[in-house]
């Protein structure tokens, strides 16, 4: 994706970039309702959008509808940029084009979450747009639920709900070596070091043995079989058995 040149029929290797100049000249000519400068505007920061969809890159979304919903995002913060109040158009826009993106994977996310709970959530993020827009920085949760006076868990449990699961293989650093995975975070409590350190130990242990008490050992403890029974499978006799397998366990119990 993030190497792909033609997007929506745009050679994104030629987009154009405005200087901060140049923005603000075509800000004050859209106020004027100038509709040509309107589209300068827009195709001097689609490059804005370019670097916004490449955070959405592992998704398995396709590019090109990832990058027109960016720029529904762009048109909209366009549309509503106040010139007059001391913050970058790309401090207000980027946050705007994000949350367009992510309420058009929400809405297209199998995972279906309550009504009452995705409205919560949109206005959360409404809410959240615009205190980023008053003071140029990110809200704390404190400061949306204050915003939409209800408490931090509602927020908290709305915001959660429409997040996007990810996959286990999702890479989380990668710094031009192997890359650490979400999967290689996490722990399974289910199983402690300690067993895991113990069950290698064992399997390491069964390498030891020969053949045939290695067999022995794997009907007797890991399948559940009697001497007596694995005396008739393997063609000795009970006490032949009962020999390897006192045998095989000391051996075992050396190495562990």
């Amino acid at each position: 994706m993030i190497n792909k040149v033609e997007i929506c029929g745009v050679n994104t290797s030629n987009l154009p970039v405005l200087k901060n100049e140049e923005m603000k000249k075509l800000f004050l000519k859209v106020q004027e309702g100038e509709r040509e400068a309107r589209e300068d505007l827009i195709k001097g920061n689609l490059r804005l959008v370019l670097s916004v969809i490449q955070r959405f890159s592992n998704r398995g979304e396709y590019v090109d509808d990832l990058f027109q919903v960016g720029c529904i995002g762009l048109i909209k913060a366009i549309d509503n940029f106040d010139v007059t109040q001391n913050v970058r158009f790309s401090t207000y826009a980027v946050p705007m084009i994000i949350g367009e993106i992510r309420r058009y994977l929400r809405d297209n996310n199998p995972i279906r979450v309550s009504r009452s709970l995705r409205d919560t959530a949109y206005k959360a993020l409404k809410s959240r747009e615009e205190l980023t827009y008053q003071s140029g920085r990110e809200p704390s949760i404190n400061e949306i639920a204050k915003d939409m006076d209800i408490p931090e868990e509602e927020v908290v449990n709305a915001l959660e709900a429409i997040q996007d699961p990810i996959s286990l293989f999702d890479p989380v650093y990668q710094d031009g070596g192997d890359a650490i995975y979400v999967m290689d975070q996490l722990r399974d409590e289910r199983v402690s070091e300690d067993e895991w350190v113990r069950d290698l130990s064992l399997n390491q242990a069964l390498s030891r043995l020969g053949e045939r008490e290695r067999n022995i050992i794997m009907r007797r403890f890991f399948q559940g079989r009697t001497q007596m029974e694995i005396a008739d499978e393997i063609g000795i006799s009970q006490a032949q058995v009962s020999r390897l397998e006192k045998s095989a366990l000391q051996q075992m119990r050396r190495y562990v």
